[in-house]
């Protein structure tokens, strides 16, 4: 019956992934974390978000846009062992307040107008965001805030930004497993979420040609929101506990 709940985990958040562009991990992690542990669980969840990313690339290939996506991956992979070398110097509840600040930052940058908004925009903006996506990913597995900001600051149409950023998830992902080092879980059990995770991927396909780009984009701010709220009410917990 667990397995079943994790199977079903993977298929909703492989579609919420392929509809909006992000959230495959924040949607899994409690699931996963709660089956196989804190450690485990975010390293099942991180090898699983290579395997959508593998997935989705095929079906969004043509929607593409290389100009940004070739910045973001680029900036972000330079800047991961910057993650990894803060998540060994601070404390808990430190890297995760300062994560958590950053992502607040980061999505409401494009809301404040002038010369802050302005950063998220064209190359430079990309640099920034890249940047700032590859540190989180590398510290927390939370990129997504950092990317959908430079996607509403640089007025990224949706569905563009969905497919692009499954390559960026994939190079994003595949640094982090080469960090982190394959799960432990037995095969079969992956192999079932893996297929959980395609199937998933699968279905928000499909759902792509009946959501429109506008409750998409939204659905992936309240998704972005969700994962630095997440994380901020983590800090609290690490500072009190």
């Amino acid at each position: 019956m667990i397995l079943l709940l994790a199977v079903l985990a993977t298929v909703v958040a492989g579609a919420v992934q392929r509809l909006t562009g992000l959230a495959f991990v924040l949607v899994l992690i409690g699931p996963a974390v709660l089956i196989h542990g804190p450690v485990e669980g975010v390293t099942v969840a991180v090898l699983l978000a290579v395997v959508a990313a593998v997935v989705a690339i095929p079906s969004g290939w043509r929607l593409i846009d290389w100009s940004r996506t070739r910045w973001l991956l680029g900036v972000g992979i330079a800047a991961a062992p910057f993650g990894v070398l803060v998540t060994r110097l601070l404390p808990e509840a430190a890297l995760l307040f300062m994560i958590s600040l950053l992502g607040i930052a980061a999505l409401l940058a494009p809301r404040l107008g002038g010369p802050i908004s302005a950063v998220l925009k064209g190359r430079r903006g990309a640099v920034y965001a890249g940047a700032a996506a590859g540190f989180l990913h590398a510290s927390s597995g939370l990129s997504g805030p950092a990317l959908a900001a430079y996607a509403v600051g640089d007025r990224w149409e949706q569905h563009r930004f969905a497919a692009s950023a499954q390559v960026v998830f994939l190079g994003y992902g595949l640094v982090s497993v080469l960090l982190r080092g394959l799960p432990s879980a037995p095969v079969g059990e992956m192999m079932l979420l893996a297929a959980g995770t395609a199937g998933g991927i699968l279905l928000g396909t499909l759902l792509t040609r009946v959501v429109s780009a506008r409750v998409a984009r939204s659905m992936m701010l309240w998704c972005a929101w969700a994962g630095v709220l997440v994380v901020l009410g983590r800090a609290f917990l690490a500072l009190v506990g």
